[in-house]
């Protein structure tokens, strides 16, 4: 099941989250993972759901996911990139 039919802008680039973190976002997680992060079982998908709920994030399926400096995945929330190519 994928929600998003076009891949993220930002597919293949780095991206300047609001934390000041980079990250290299692969694409849209329903397009990486073939499912909503709402139903998937994996740490990445588990650990965001934490976030949403003592965050505060949008319950929506606009996350991307991507891998940061040190190679370790993690989805994001699109309101949470800073601003988008900014990153190298």
């Amino acid at each position: 099941m994928s929600i998003h039919t076009t891949p993220h802008a930002l597919a293949g680039q780095a991206a300047t989250l609001k934390d000041g973190r980079t990250l290299r976002v692969e694409d849209w997680w329903d397009r990486a993972a073939g499912e909503s992060w709402q139903v998937s079982q994996t740490p990445a998908a588990f650990l965001y759901a934490l976030r949403v709920s003592s965050d505060g994030l949008p319950v929506d399926n606009d996350v991307v996911y991507g891998k940061d400096d040190a190679g370790f995945g993690h989805l994001v929330h699109v309101t949470e990139i800073a601003s988008e190519g900014a990153a190298q």
